[in-house]
């Protein structure tokens, strides 16, 4: 069911309007809908945007920041296994009580990894603790 409307043009836009309603299957009101409908949507996708705008450059700051991090982290990693490899001596063959002592602080090593991932705490949290303590006595 349609309704009637009534409102003014300027000269200039019903002159265009008439010129396009003019043409063969094409009517005002059908040409009047279709601009208005697209104008509706648009705006509606204006206050969407609107709306979300803040919380997505939020979460864009966010995950730079992370992405920062996370650089950070693989970077010292990398020195620190680059440092660890070029000061330590490999162990010979032959000492298998060295090798053996090597053997059991990895598997302590995935053994903390594990218990970490599993959402025991984290090292950062570990150090802050420590931290804090020796930064109330001085």
């Amino acid at each position: 069911m349609k309704r009637r409307h009534e409102f003014y043009l300027d000269k200039d836009v019903s002159e265009q309007l008439n010129a396009l309603a003019a043409k063969p299957g094409a009517s005002k009101t059908a040409i009047m809908s279709d601009a208005l409908r697209a104008w509706l949507e648009r705006r509606g996708a204006n206050e969407l945007d609107q709306r979300f705008r803040a919380r997505l450059d939020r979460l864009s700051m966010q995950l730079g920041r992370l992405e920062r991090d996370q650089q950070v982290v693989a970077e010292m990693l990398a020195l620190f296994v680059r440092f660890q490899l070029t000061v330590t001596a490999p162990v010979p063959e032959a000492d298998r009580a060295a090798r053996a002592l090597g053997q059991a602080r990895y598997e302590s090593f995935i053994q903390q990894v594990s218990r970490r991932l599993a959402g025991s705490g984290g090292t950062i949290e570990d150090v802050l603790a420590h931290q804090r303590p020796s930064e109330s006595a001085s």
